[in-house]
């Protein structure tokens, strides 16, 4: 075992996140690496708080010398506003899932991009790109859809509720990569039918947020899924795909990726990724 004999407090910022498993994730990680690491939750819902406390959390971590944080729905584009600068990739895609606090500066960073990314790589490396269909351009969307045209999805179709997110992310990933490879649309049904798979983004499925965010008759056989919810790890979304023969992508390799991405950042340490997942798997077997 490495014996670094450093301590780290850190945490996650976030509504309703009681039942994360990051802590377990990164504090086994951080032991396994020689470390006094602890991991806490300061959660809106569990204090009662509204989202718009954020400025308080942020507040209470720095004074009480969290190396960073973690930061999930509903904050990764309201944190920016708090911060002291960012990174290329958090500034480049307009959403922050973790913030280090470094020499009197709140810095974001962006690794959800690159955990979406490895996850589909190795999960879903051979399916076909030609067209997909996100739901969601909120923070974790933009981050998705940078990833998806990272990629190799030649065009992406792009839902959200609030159909101005679509319409304001789709031309910036034009411009980002120099194509015609997304546009906004409002009809997800039509999108699928022409389309190769299905990437969602949304809270919908959580266990805070159940239900299906399509109608089940617009998925196929020939679809692929890509989920990027957790908790639970197969959502609903997943059991249908999956009953209707569809290959699926779950949302906990997103996680793990992200978070050793993340561990790296406020340690300075590269973890096991490898192992990380590992644990993950035992840590949702468990809880199952």
């Amino acid at each position: 075992m490495p014996m670094h004999n450093k301590k780290f407090l850190v945490g996650l910022i976030g509504a309703d996140i009681q039942m994360s498993k990051s802590p377990a994730l990164h504090e086994t990680e951080g032991r396994r690496q020689g470390l006094d690491y602890r991991y806490e939750l300061l959660d809106f819902a569990e204090r009662g708080l509204p989202a718009s406390a954020l400025p308080d959390l942020l507040d209470e971590a720095e004074q009480r010398g969290f190396a960073g944080s973690n930061i999930t729905h509903p904050c990764k584009q309201t944190v920016i506003a708090h911060l002291s600068r960012l990174s290329e990739d958090a500034e480049m895609l307009g959403a922050v899932n973790t913030v280090v606090f470094r020499n009197g500066e709140r810095i974001g960073h962006n690794t959800d991009w690159y955990g979406f990314y490895e996850n589909f790589q190795r999960g879903l490396p051979d399916v076909a790109k030609s067209h997909a269909v996100l739901l969601g351009a909120g923070g974790a969307g933009v981050a998705v859809a940078h990833a998806a045209i990272k990629l190799g999805i030649e065009r992406l179709s792009i839902f959200d509720q609030d159909s101005k997110r679509a319409e304001t992310l789709a031309p910036q990933l034009n411009d980002r990569f120099s194509r015609d490879c997304a546009r906004a649309t409002t009809d997800v049904g039509s999108a699928l039918r022409s389309a190769d798979g299905l990437i969602h983004a949304t809270p919908t499925g959580m266990k805070s947020h159940p239900g299906l965010p399509i109608d089940a008759e617009w998925l196929l056989p020939r679809h692929w899924v890509a989920d990027i919810v957790y908790m639970p790890l197969v959502t609903e979304l997943l059991a249908l795909a999956e009953g209707k023969g569809c290959r699926t992508l779950r949302g906990g390799g997103m996680t793990v990726y992200q978070a050793a991405a993340a561990f790296e950042l406020f340690t300075g340490i590269a973890p096991d990724a490898d192992r990380m997942s590992l644990h993950f798997t035992d840590l949702c077997r468990l809880s199952a």
